[in-house]
């Protein structure tokens, strides 16, 4: 939305024509027609030269570069804008953008072939079941959960930074070595276009690609995470077993939490990280933040989320009452894994950010730290709705506390 908060596009009509990047380019009489009537057009640069002959005599170019926003400002002043993008428009492109930007305008798209689906044709692959992601200046999130749901056909856009080098070197360091990546270069441009299949990841984080490109991963066996991390299988600060949520009291205490329908968790106090990672293999549409104040948790966090395949973590390390919480995502669940003998000063901080409906969990191993939680609780206006108390083998009880 336009930064004036008004709603842009009444008025004004965008005809939007997905292309490849064939140089002798091919549009059907009706798109032939709509770029007749044009006056101004728009597009990268690469589209301008491939479409530059078609175009009449003193038509008006404008060129999308980033940021977007300069570009919008200069289609405020007309009321017909001819736009041109790769593939389709709708798929990951600029028709969505503009429907955002300008949602009074009328629209008309002319779609082609996005470069996933050329590539899934050059394969011979049927691709009803692939699962898209865009990496197209776009965060890891959408990757990473469909690497960790175990998706069977990934289709990847890329960008010039998250090349196929870049995704492969990933997928090695998270353990996810049980895909086939197929590399799609330039297609459409039968002067250019590579299609190449990889022997393995290894090979593929070693290639060099033209861009544009985009991928296709075949799954080659299945990974599967267990429901429940054993935690003689994680890394431990100072070899400590005792530093670590175990694992019933682990899967319990995210019961609580009630994942399934929660958008944002942070996890402060995460110690080995054994509560974030394995809240981010059951539950991997969640963003999750996990806060540490120890040096030691970094290192800890990014062994043990490499060793179960548990990427996207965001980790900040440092005192949690200190710490800048203004751009982080606000959360609708909360662990407290350690408080330091701060926990009232905790629950206070967190008290502001946390979204309403959302919910809090702290385990007591002490009768006096159980007071200090409902006491904590109370003087937030908040209130206990639920408390389990629980022991396994020889460890102590525990209390499960859960504030709303």
């Amino acid at each position: 939305m336009c930064s004036d908060g008004k709603r842009r596009g009444g008025g004004r009509h965008f005809t939007v024509i997905g292309m490849t990047d064939e140089r002798e380019v091919w549009f059907p009489p009706q798109v032939r027609d709509a770029i007749a009537a044009g006056r101004v057009f728009s597009g990268g640069k690469r589209h301008h030269e491939i479409v530059a002959s078609l175009l009449p005599e003193g038509a008006q170019w404008i060129d999308i570069t980033v940021p977007l926003e300069a570009v919008f400002q200069q289609y405020e002043g007309h009321p017909e804008v001819v736009v041109f993008a790769s593939g389709d428009p709708l798929f990951f492109g600029i028709a969505n953008t503009l429907r955002r930007e300008f949602p009074e305008a009328e629209m008309t798209v002319f779609p082609s072939f996005n470069s996933l689906q050329m590539l899934a044709h050059r394969m011979e692959l049927p691709y009803a079941d692939l699962c898209t992601v865009s990496l197209t200046g776009r965060p890891w999130a959408a990757f990473d959960r469909a690497l960790i749901q175990g998706q069977r056909l990934i289709g990847a856009l890329t960008d010039r930074s998250k090349t196929p080098a870049l995704i492969a070197r990933r997928m090695l360091d998270y353990g996810y070595d049980n895909y086939r990546m197929t590399v799609g270069e330039c297609l459409g441009n039968r002067d250019a276009e590579r299609v190449r299949s990889f022997a393995s990841l290894e090979e593929a984080a070693s290639a060099e690609y033209t861009f544009p490109n985009c991928l296709i991963l075949e799954q080659t066996r299945l990974r599967t995470h267990p429901f429940g991390l054993p935690e003689k299988d994680f890394e431990l600060l100072d070899g400590r077993v005792n530093m670590i949520t175990k694992m019933p009291f682990r899967l319990l205490t995210l019961s609580q939490l009630d994942l399934s329908r929660r958008k944002s968790f942070w996890d402060v106090g995460f110690c080995t990280g054994s509560v974030s990672i394995e809240a981010r293999l059951q539950f991997p549409h969640l963003q999750i933040t996990s806060f540490e104040i120890r040096e030691a948790g970094r290192a800890l966090m990014e062994a043990n989320a490499r060793k179960f395949g548990a990427p996207g973590i965001d980790v900040h390390i440092g005192d949690f009452l200190e710490a800048d919480l203004s751009a982080l995502p606000a959360p609708d669940a909360v662990f407290i894994g350690g408080h330091g003998g701060r926990l009232e000063a905790m629950l206070r901080r967190l008290d502001p950010v946390l979204l309403p409906g959302g919910v809090i969990v702290f385990n007591a191993v002490s009768e006096q730290s159980q007071q200090l939680f409902r006491d904590g609780i109370a003087a937030l206006g908040r209130r206990i709705t639920g408390e389990m108390r629980v022991a396994v083998n020889q460890f102590n009880p525990i209390t499960i506390l859960k504030a709303e």
